[in-house]
């Protein structure tokens, strides 16, 4: 074939990749040889590109699905933060903006707990009344299953809990104090001797 043939072809099909580089030519001199761009593609190297584009392709799908469902699980985690607070000033009658909320980072549960004091006042410097919330959100409100109190300026853990309701009676919830207490009511109940 002759040139003139060669590159009548060449002007019918897609541009070469020459045509596609800059006028001044010195804008690739930067680059290592296996980056610049080539006049023509080396043998063999069509299944290589291929494959990496696939999984580049891949990567992209595999990093855009994981921030979808990150945004989705954050977004869910504040709508039931809010309905938590919410529930809390319903429960107890108090429209407190210092209300602190609590979340099962670690069991991977709906398990919330909000603490917010039960008169007026700077945060855990009144005795505290903490309420676990539990379930889905049905009109912007959680079930509230169980709870307890604090005494002020203490942290909550559960050997400072105390006064524990619904299903945070057990040890786990209300330390090894409400437990005896609770064990030995029921112990000096009528039931307990027959």
């Amino acid at each position: 074939m002759s040139d003139a043939a060669s590159d009548a072809a060449m002007s019918d099909g897609a541009p070469s990749v020459q045509d596609a580089a800059p006028g001044d030519g010195g804008r690739w001199d930067r680059l290592p040889g296996w980056l610049t761009p080539r006049e023509a593609e080396l043998r063999g190297t069509g299944r290589r590109h291929l494959v990496e584009v696939t999984l580049l392709i891949l990567a992209g799908l595999l990093l855009a699905v994981a921030t979808v469902n990150d945004v989705v699980d954050q977004t869910h985690v504040n709508h039931r933060l809010d309905a938590d607070l919410r529930t809390w000033r319903e429960y107890t009658g108090h429209d407190y903006k210092n209300v602190s909320a609590e979340q099962d980072l670690y069991g991977h549960t709906t398990k919330d707990v909000v603490c917010g004091n039960t008169t007026p006042g700077p945060p855990k410097e009144r005795v505290q009344l903490c309420l676990q919330m539990t379930g889905p959100v049905i009109h912007g409100r959680r079930a509230a299953r169980g709870g307890w109190y604090l005494p002020p300026k203490v942290e909550d853990t559960p050997a400072s809990r105390y006064g524990c309701f619904g299903t945070a009676t057990p040890a786990e919830f209300c330390g090894k104090t409400a437990a005896g207490a609770a064990g030995s009511l029921e112990g000096n109940s009528p039931e307990a001797g027959q």
